[in-house]
C-alpha cells in the first residue's frame, strides 16, 4: 500500500502521522504546517506549502528523508496516481509548440545542449516531471502532469524560457 509517514522533528522524532490518501488541508488533522521529517512507500507523493494543492510543490519519492527542504511549510499532501514507469516530454523552443522540439524520456541536464535555456512550451505525454530553472537540480522548480499542454512558459511559470535541467518521478516498489 502506498504511504507517507510525516513527523514534527527531525530524524523521525515527535508526533507521527501516516496517511495513505491526499489530504487538501493538514491543517484541518491539526498537522499543518509541522513536518520536518518523512518516510514514504510506494508511489511519490508531493507536499504542497498551501491548502488545497497550491503553492509550492515538493516530490517526495519513495525512501526516507531525516529532514526536508522545507520543514514546518506542508499544508497538503498528494498521492501521484499516475503510471510513471516510461515517462515522455516535448520541448518546444518557442511558446505554441512552435520551433525546434526535443523529445526526453529521462532525466537529462540540458545545459550541455541546445536546448539549455531556450524551452518555451512543452507537452506531457506519458509520467510526472520535475522542471528546473538550473543544471543540476538547481534553483526554482515546478511540476509538468500527464497529458499537460503548457503553451507558454513565461507568463504561466515565469521560467522566461530558463528551463536546464528535468526529470520523472520514479515509480514505488510494487507491493
Amino acid at each position: 500500500m502506498n504511504r507517507i509517514t510525516v513527523y514534527e522533528r527531525a530524524n523521525f522524532e515527535g508526533l507521527s502521522r501516516e496517511f495513505t490518501c491526499d489530504v487538501p488541508d493538514l491543517h484541518e488533522l491539526d498537522f499543518g504546517n509541522c513536518i520536518a521529517s518523512l518516510k514514504v512507500v510506494g508511489q511519490p507523493w508531493i507536499a504542497y506549502t498551501d491548502p488545497k494543492y497550491e503553492g509550492e510543490p515538493h516530490a517526495f519519492e519513495e525512501g526516507e528523508y531525516p529532514s526536508v527542504e522545507r520543514p514546518n511549510s506542508f499544508s497538503a499532501l498528494r498521492l501521484v496516481h499516475h503510471d510513471l514507469g516510461d515517462p515522455q516530454i516535448t520541448l518546444y523552443e518557442r511558446p505554441n509548440f512552435q520551433g525546434a522540439c526535443k523529445v526526453v524520456m529521462e532525466e537529462t541536464n540540458l545545459a550541455y545542449g541546445y536546448f539549455n535555456d531556450r524551452v518555451a512550451s512543452h507537452v506531457v505525454q506519458r509520467g510526472v516531471w520535475l522542471l528546473y530553472q538550473h543544471p543540476g537540480r538547481g534553483g526554482w522548480h515546478c511540476l509538468a502532469w500527464p497529458g499537460e499542454h503548457l503553451a507558454d512558459y513565461k507568463p504561466e511559470l515565469n521560467f522566461q524560457a530558463r528551463l536546464s535541467h528535468l526529470r520523472p518521478l520514479r515509480p514505488g516498489r510494487p507491493l
